[in-house]
């Protein structure tokens, strides 16, 4: 996703997906998480006059501003409004019958990051939502509420790989017997004094409610859940050729790509053509330093 303010024009790994998708004028092209735009305007102006981007974004307010950003270009740019694992629905509505690329670039975006109101944040106190789209009837306010002990910490350890998801989901289910957990700051604060004292100070190098927040937001969005699905629904809608590229922020979602690019492999339905994910390089890491974790995988069809 694109970062916001100065680096509004710094989508992660841009370089990479351009040259992947061996981009030309006339192919149709997915992106399947427009955000704001950044990866979708430097691959329009490249398929452009005769080309076709479908851009898909389950947040209204991103697919807006995208809109907003791609309006030059508004004659060959198709917005959805929808989850991308309805991509076979999507395309179908659209008399689209393949496509030559497809990217991905999963996770949440500096610009949900950045709005309190959205609960995305451990640093920015604001309801605890982490809705990706505000429509879901689930929020992290349900489940942090109403989940039992167990199934909270099965939830931490198996979506964020925590190491005190056990004491976590305890002190969590203890603090909600007082009241319900409302906000961001809450839950926070539960996370820190959950975790032994010598471990509170940023373990892992990171700020010590990550994981949980990690976790949470991706049980409410059914985020690998939806990476399965488009992922198997995609590749019969590539044409020969066809790519995909996908841009993964976190372990448990490079994994569920790289399993699925082996699997269609093995099968012969496709050539990986990175073995190794590719990561940015140190310029594009200062230019963006929300793309330090990222992990680019791409696959073409055979």
């Amino acid at each position: 996703m694109v970062i916001m303010t100065e680096q509004i024009h710094t989508p992660v790994m841009l370089e990479e997906v351009l040259a992947y998708l061996d981009l030309r004028p006339g192919k149709v092209i997915v992106d399947a998480t427009v955000g704001m735009g950044g990866h979708a305007l430097e691959i329009v102006k490249r398929i452009a006059p005769t080309g076709r981007l479908i851009a898909i974004d389950r947040d209204k307010e991103s697919l807006g501003l995208a809109q907003e950003r791609l309006k030059d270009y508004s004659g060959i740019v198709e917005f959805v409004y929808g989850n991308f694992s309805d991509i076979q629905e999507i395309v179908k509505r659209l008399n689209v019958s393949a496509i030559d690329g497809i990217v991905l670039d999963l996770g949440v975006s500096m610009f949900q990051l950045m709005q309190p109101d959205r609960g995305f944040s451990f640093t920015r106190e604001g309801p605890l939502d982490m809705r990706l789209d505000r429509n879901s009837y689930i929020s992290a306010y349900d489940l942090v509420n109403n989940l039992n002990e167990d199934e909270i910490s099965n939830l931490l350890w198996s979506f964020g790989q925590e190491r005190w998801h056990n004491r976590i989901a305890r002190r969590l289910v203890e603090e909600r017997q007082k009241h319900p957990i409302t906000t961001t700051a809450e839950l926070s604060d539960i996370v820190m004094h959950a975790i032994p004292p010598r471990f509170r100070k940023f373990h892992y190098r990171i700020h010590p409610a990550t994981r949980t927040f990690q976790a949470v937001r991706i049980a409410v969005n059914r985020e690998l859940e939806a990476l399965e699905q488009v992922l198997a629904r995609t590749l019969p809608l590539l044409a020969p050729g066809g790519r995909i590229c996908v841009i993964a922020f976190h372990s448990l979602e490079d994994r569920v790509v790289k399993w699925a690019f082996r699997k269609a492999a093995a099968a012969g339905t496709v050539r990986i053509l990175t073995p190794k994910p590719l990561t940015p390089q140190e310029a594009q890491v200062r230019a963006n330093p929300s793309s330090r974790s990222s992990k680019f995988r791409a696959a073409e069809k055979i």
